[in-house]
């Protein structure tokens, strides 16, 4: 579990094949710190486990499911990637509860300075939109950010200038993916909604069989 405020900036050192799989490598110092070999570290809100570690970098294997739902196996070398290490009981939760599972990829579409801030307008697949609302949390490749505005296929968040400082997106170009994350109790109530339309679905139709209603 993560938080999706991004405790350091990364740079790709390499990611390539690697027998059967890609294995992706990270300089990086901070979220070295108290990390052991098998801990989740975020990857552009991807979590990631720890499979080697030196004093400036660490490993992280991308599975095929990985790789299919992110933008992480067409990172190149020298690349900067935010990071953020698991949360512990004494974290502080700046942001919202950020799992690290992505579910599908966004492109940027716009860029638009305000002042001293920075609008960006994403877009992605209309059936990811259902869990995206105003005001709602999102996570961009592991930021935890706030929806403004929402459309059809399309939504938009507002970067204030230290968030701008500290993560990678104002480094993409427009036609970049970035990683996108919908917070996880939109969808864990439209399986409740799901599962109680079916249940009750199933009641009715066995009291109409009882009554000679079939």
């Amino acid at each position: 579990m993560f938080t999706g405020i991004v405790e350091e900036l990364g740079s790709v050192i390499d990611c390539k094949k690697s027998g059967d799989g890609f294995d992706l490598s990270i300089a990086c110092e901070t979220v070295l710190e108290d990390t052991q070999l098998g801990d989740s570290i975020a990857v552009n809100g991807v979590c990631l486990t720890v499979t080697h570690m030196t004093k400036a970098s660490f490993n992280a294997g991308l599975a095929p499911e990985t790789r299919s739902r992110t933008n992480l196996e067409a990172l190149v070398a020298g690349q900067a990637v935010n990071l953020e290490r698991s949360v512990t009981p004494s974290t502080r939760m700046g942001g919202h509860f950020v799992q690290g599972h992505v579910d599908r990829t966004g492109t940027i579409h716009t860029f638009k300075k305000d002042e001293d801030a920075l609008w960006v307008t994403i877009k992605t697949d209309p059936e990811l939109m259902r869990y995206i609302v105003t005001k709602g949390y999102i996570t961009l490749d592991g930021t935890s950010l706030t929806v403004v505005e929402t459309g059809k296929d399309w939504f938009n968040v507002t970067l204030v200038a230290y968030t701008q400082q500290h993560i990678v997106m104002p480094k993409k170009q427009t036609g970049d993916h970035v990683n996108i994350e919908v917070d996880v109790l939109g969808k864990y109530v439209e399986r409740l909604i799901q599962y109680n339309s079916e249940a009750s679905s199933g009641i009715n139709k066995a009291y109409l069989k009882e009554n000679g209603y079939d």
